[in-house]
């Protein structure tokens, strides 16, 4: 693990969840007012901002410094990075190629983060952590896909992982929606059928 030489520092968690915040930042801004070309620097830093979130949450359970404080900063700071980097692709789409529906798609999926880690805290308070797991196979987890952001783009792939990645973030707003509402049609036919547990 990247993070084990750190185990034994000063570092702590929240620490790095703002270093992830700031190289979201960071991307933002060169998607935003960089010129074409500056895509390359922006999906470098936006893959280190993911990473970057990542280790927050492995030097945490490594060190015991977990904290209900960490845990919500984690998922506040991980939805910003996602909003931010949708929102700025979308008006850099619509700087470089004038493309209106790149401009509204990007901020309708930059939007839906926020809406998608507030349903993800309610599943997790109602129903636990287990709601909230991401689906893994083979020790990768499909929010790494988002990872191929750089050697996409390095090719000249950006428009087609943009419009990919943000029709497939809409879609999983719909999903989490869907996974919240039949998890709460199912504990209310429990409780009336007597059975209080989950």
């Amino acid at each position: 693990m990247l993070i084990r030489p750190f185990a034994g520092s000063a570092l702590h968690p929240n620490h790095i969840t703002t270093l992830s915040l700031l190289f979201g930042f960071s991307s933002g801004c060169a998607f935003l007012f960089g010129p074409a070309g500056v895509e390359h620097l922006g999906a470098a830093l936006f893959m280190a901002a993911v990473l970057t979130d990542h280790m927050d949450g492995e030097l945490a359970r490594m060190t015991g410094k977990t904290s209900a404080f960490g845990h919500y900063f984690d998922y506040i700071a991980g939805s910003l990075i996602y909003t931010i980097l949708f929102c700025s692709l979308g008006v850099a789409m619509f700087r470089w190629f004038g493309s209106e529906a790149a401009l509204w798609v990007g901020l309708a999926a930059g939007s839906s983060n926020i809406l998608i880690v507030g349903l993800r805290i309610a599943l997790e308070r109602r129903y636990g952590s287990e709601a909230v797991e991401h689906p893994r196979s083979g020790g990768f987890e499909i929010e790494d896909f988002i990872y191929l952001i750089g050697p996409i783009t390095w090719f000249g792939g950006l428009v087609y992982f943009f419009w990919v990645y943000a029709l497939g973030t809409l879609a999983y707003l719909l999903w989490t929606l869907a996974e919240l509402v039949r998890r709460e049609v199912r504990h209310r036919r429990r409780l009336r059928a007597g059975d209080s547990d989950f």
